[in-house]
C-alpha cells in the first residue's frame, strides 16, 4: 500500500482489530501467547504503521506488549479503579475538566487511534462527558466566564480524530476567548498514525491567534519511524512547540538505557522530554506498573548520562492534588 496516496481517515479504518490477524502479521502463535479473547469493553485497535515498528516474531516485543489485551488485566489489584486520577469528581461543565489552577481540559472526543492497554482513561464514561456538538457552547461559556483560565488542553480520547473542519471550529471557538493564551493537545497520533499530520489541519492550528503546544505520547524510542519524524518536522516549521510526555511501564521501557535513547531520539526530531509518568492505578494496568524506588533509580540513572533538558520530569499524579507530584 502507498501510504503517501492514502488517506488517514482509510489508515485509520484500516488498523488491527483483531487479535489473530494480528498474530499473524506479526509471526506469532496465538495459542503461545497469554491472550485475553473476547474483551468487548477495551478490545485491540492499532494502526499498521504503528505495528510495522514492532519486530515480527517477538512475542515480548515492547510496542507490542503495549496493545496487545492479555489475561493480566483481569487481575484485580488492591487501588486500582476506574477513575484513578480523579477526573470525574473535576468536571465542572459538559467536556470540561478543571483540576488545576490557570487551566482546564476538555474532552473533545471518546475516539483514539490506538487501544494502549495502559491508558488511564480506559474506563472512562466517553459517552456523558466528551464534548459533543451540543455541549460544545456550555464549554465555551464556562471557560469565558473564568478569566483566571489562561491555558485549555484539549484531550480524550485523541483531539486529532477530530475532522478539520470540528478542530477548526473548535479553535476558532476558543480563539474568542480573550485570556486564553494557549492551546495545548495531547496526541498520541503523529506517533501511532502520524498521516493525520496534513498541511490543512496545520493551517488550522497555525492560524490561531493563540500559542500552540502539542504534547506528544511516545514511550519507547521504537516508536519513532521516518513517518513519525517527517511528521515532527512538518509541524515544527508551522511553528508549534513540540513536548513529550511517557509513560514508565514495566518491560516496555523501566531501562535506563531505553529513556536515554528515548530522550536522545526525541531531542532530535526536535521534540523536548516533558514528563515521565508512574502508571496511574486504572482497572485492568495493574501489570504494567513500576515501584517508586525503580522509578528514582532510573531517573538518577539518566540524571548521569544526560544534559538536565534532556531529563523528563518524573511525576504522579494523584486525584484532588493541586499540580502532578514529582517523584524526588
Amino acid at each position: 500500500m502507498n501510504t503517501s496516496t492514502t488517506s488517514w481517515q482509510q489508515l485509520l479504518a484500516e488498523g488491527f482489530t483483531d487479535i489473530e490477524s494480528l498474530c499473524q502479521h506479526l509471526q506469532l502463535e496465538p495459542n503461545q501467547l497469554p491472550l485475553l479473547v473476547g474483551f468487548k469493553d477495551f478490545p485491540l485497535r492499532v494502526p499498521r504503521g504503528f505495528v510495522d515498528c514492532m519486530e515480527k516474531g517477538n512475542p515480548n516485543d515492547p510496542l507490542l506488549r503495549q496493545i496487545l489485551p492479555i489475561q493480566d488485566e483481569l487481575v484485580n489489584y488492591l487501588g486500582y479503579n476506574a477513575d484513578p486520577v480523579g477526573d470525574l469528581n473535576a468536571v465542572a461543565a459538559a467536556g470540561v475538566i478543571h483540576k488545576y489552577q490557570g487551566r482546564v481540559l476538555l474532552i473533545a472526543t471518546g475516539a483514539c487511534a490506538v487501544h494502549c492497554r495502559y491508558c488511564f482513561r480506559r474506563n472512562f464514561p466517553y459517552g456523558e462527558q466528551q464534548l459533543s456538538s451540543q455541549k460544545l457552547q456550555q464549554a465555551i461559556s464556562y471557560i469565558a466566564e473564568h478569566s483566571d483560565i489562561s491555558e485549555v488542553i484539549l484531550s480524550g480520547g485523541d483531539p486529532l480524530l477530530l475532522n478539520d473542519d470540528k478542530l477548526g471550529f473548535l479553535l476558532q471557538q476558543l480563539a474568542a476567548i480573550k485570556h486564553v493564551q494557549r492551546i495545548r493537545l495531547h496526541s498520541r497520533v503523529p506517533i501511532v498514525l502520524p498521516a493525520r499530520i496534513t498541511d490543512s489541519l496545520l493551517t488550522h492550528l497555525s492560524n490561531s491567534n493563540q500559542q500552540i503546544v502539542m504534547v506528544l505520547h511516545s514511550n519507547h524510542g521504537n516508536e519513532l519511524s521516518p513517518s513519525v519524524a517527517a511528521a515532527c518536522l512538518k509541524i515544527r516549521q508551522r511553528g508549534i512547540t513540540l513536548l513529550n510526555q511517557s509513560v514508565l511501564l514495566k518491560a516496555v521501557n523501566d531501562d535506563a538505557q531505553t529513556l536515554c535513547q528515548l530522550s536522545e531520539k526525541l531531542f532530535s526530531l526536535g521534540v523536548l522530554p516533558y514528563y515521565l509518568h508512574l502508571l496511574d492505578h486504572a482497572s485492568g494496568t495493574g501489570h504494567f506498573a513500576v515501584d517508586d524506588d525503580t522509578a528514582k533509580q532510573l531517573l538518577e540513572q539518566m540524571q548521569r548520562q544526560l544534559p538536565g533538558y534532556l531529563v523528563p520530569k518524573l511525576v504522579r499524579e494523584q486525584a484532588g492534588a493541586a499540580y502532578k507530584l514529582p517523584i524526588n
